[in-house]
């Protein structure tokens, strides 16, 4: 109870203080959301949380609240500029070596709590891509590991960030405006009273949506840059609403692996291990890529589908429904939850929504459907010009 009181009183307060320093309310909003929504802590959990040292004023708030809720925080700091050293200087023994206290939280930790958090957005644009298809495969491990036991609910986590200048220089917004935008899209910012409260609302309108496509066959998405279907058939759809990312808002599930038939023209760039790949088009039979083409980075696009035997098939197809993210920002958090549109990801499926698909990679590619599109299911209409039709 005291602490209930005392988070009203941070909510509706613009600064609190604690130790003498003053704390932006909206990163207290944001922990309250990780540690209570997203991951549940609970007494005796063991918690991973994940950043670089860019994030240190939300990882503290985090640690402080995992520690409130009875949870054991264990923190994992990474440097900003890591992944550039590590590809400048490491052999390939260390490309390939799986770092040993990731894979300990991935195999025991009952939650984990990433906040990516980068200053070097453009940092890897020179590194040969064969590297981090090597590289990706290394710690595919680690991810399967936390999403297999995620589906059984052995681990809870969550992905966020963090605004950094480099965000927001990506965005093409100065760094209030950018961090004025990312709390409105997580809902921590001061109009959202009731953040946790927020995201528990927010699921219970997904759920109408879900109750309407899950149970289905065959789904038909026509448009301006879109003539695919895919089936759907025995497949779970996921009510992302704050407890995998913040921010969220979409509803996904993992396609029927040799469904897929047609093409498609992802509007928006492709954004993957450091490198923006612009104007992405897609064409499947039974399910597989059998031809792509980009307007840049198209090697890199061609290395990345030859990862794996999974790499060329879809492991999810998504909606997004959060129109507070109202433009594209270069960042995958965001922008595969832009109200109006749909995603797909290429390779690794979620193994809760029945996927088989397994892959190094989980390449998420966005299209706008606002403009003269619709989706449907089974042949009824399903949704048009991005909203869900009723």
């Amino acid at each position: 109870m005291f602490h209930d009181i005392l988070v009203t009183n941070w909510y509706t307060n613009p600064e609190f203080e604690i130790e003498g320093e003053l704390s932006d309310q909206r990163i207290v909003k944001m922990a309250h959301i990780l540690v209570d929504h997203s991951t549940g802590i609970k007494p005796g959990d063991r918690v991973v949380i994940e950043a670089t040292t860019a994030a240190e004023d939300l990882v503290r708030e985090v640690y402080q609240r995992v520690l409130e809720k009875g949870g054991h925080p264990h923190i994992l700091f990474s440097m900003p500029d890591q992944d550039v050293i590590l590809y400048r200087s490491a052999g390939p023994k260390q490309l390939d070596f799986v770092p040993t206290f990731h894979k300990l939280a991935a195999d025991q930790f009952e939650a984990r709590i990433r906040i990516y958090s980068e200053t070097l957005l453009r940092g890897l644009e020179g590194v040969d891509p064969a590297l981090q298809s090597r590289r990706q495969k290394a710690l595919a491990n680690i991810q399967q590991v936390i999403l297999r036991r995620g589906a059984t609910g052995a681990m809870r986590w969550v992905s966020t960030m963090y605004p950094t200048p480099a965000y927001a220089e990506n965005a093409g917004m100065d760094l209030e405006t950018y961090r004025d935008f990312f709390y409105r899209a997580c809902h921590a910012d001061a109009q959202t009273t009731e953040p946790v409260a927020y995201w528990q609302n927010k699921r219970e309108e997904q759920k109408k949506h879900i109750a309407r496509i899950e149970g289905h066959g065959l789904v038909t998405l026509k448009g301006p840059n879109v003539d695919l279907s895919l089936s759907i058939l025995g497949r779970k759809f996921n009510n992302s609403s704050g407890y995998h990312n913040l921010p969220d808002g979409e509803i996904y599930t993992g396609p029927v692996e040799d469904s897929a038939n047609g093409w498609v023209k992802f509007t928006y760039p492709a954004m993957y291990g450091g490198r923006a790949v612009e104007g992405v088009e897609l064409r499947f039979e039974k399910g597989r890529v059998v031809g792509a083409t980009a307007k840049t980075n198209q090697d890199f696009l061609h290395e990345m589908l030859e990862t794996d035997s999974g790499a060329r098939y879809l492991g999810e197809f998504a909606i997004g429904t959060n129109f507070e993210i109202d433009r594209y920002t270069g960042n995958i958090l965001f922008d595969e939850k832009i109200g109006g549109t749909f995603h797909l990801a290429l390779g690794m499926g979620y193994p809760e929504t029945g996927s088989m698909n397994r892959s190094a990679i989980h390449w998420d590619m966005i299209c706008d459907m606002r403009t003269d599109s619709e989706i449907r299911v089974d042949g009824e209409l399903f949704y048009r010009n991005g909203a869900f039709a009723f």
